[in-house]
């Protein structure tokens, strides 16, 4: 099962239309897919106190983040789709990795504080991200958030290996034609 985490809360954004792209080649293929659309859940990345009480426990108070993760147990391919906001995750994503991936679900600590990933069931990782910068800027003078910090630490500390995810960028959403957005959108299923 394939799931896609959307995070963009305008449906007449650049990322809907790739959201839409995707979904629409998936449908055609007759795979099977769920989407985690964070904004339209109405998913609140903020910790409660009642929250937090629990976290050291690997538990939670907030129903979404249950409902997760029983799709995500299903999961064996995980796509990403978000917008680059200030050089890294927009805020309700990253929410929905600290809320999400807990302590005996997407990872076991030992004593000395190593991490297990237990997420090793998801065998492929794509991230579709969308920015006014190019990559090359993103990962050289923007604090590369996406590989460095995303993908090469969170993800492969849940079980997620980098060697099984690829990062695609279309940069200068803003700034560029038409043209290349419609080719993005038409290439983008074949990409993943």
């Amino acid at each position: 099962m394939k799931t896609i985490v959307y995070a963009h809360p305008w449906e007449g954004s650049y990322n809907h239309a790739i959201l839409t792209a995707i979904t629409k080649d998936l449908r055609e293929k007759n795979q099977e897919f769920q989407v985690i659309d964070l904004y339209k859940d109405g998913f609140n990345p903020v910790y409660s106190a009642e929250e937090l009480k629990l976290f050291s426990q690997g538990e939670t108070t907030y129903p979404l983040v249950k409902e997760y993760q029983q799709q995500l147990n299903k999961t064996t391919e995980l796509i990403f789709v978000f917008p680059i906001w200030w050089f890294d995750l927009p805020a309700i994503l990253k929410g929905f990795i600290d809320k999400v991936m807990l302590f005996g679900f997407g990872y076991l600590e030992d004593e000395e504080g190593n991490l297990t990933g237990l997420l090793t069931h998801i065998t492929k990782t794509t991230i579709v991200t969308t920015s006014t910068a190019e990559q090359n800027f993103l990962e050289n003078e923007g604090g590369n958030a996406i590989q460095g910090v995303f993908i090469n630490r969170t993800l492969a500390d849940i079980g997620i290996k980098n060697d099984l995810t690829k990062w695609i960028h279309f940069s200068r959403v803003n700034l560029t034609t038409d043209e290349d957005r419609k080719q993005f959108l038409d290439e983008i299923a074949q990409k993943i």
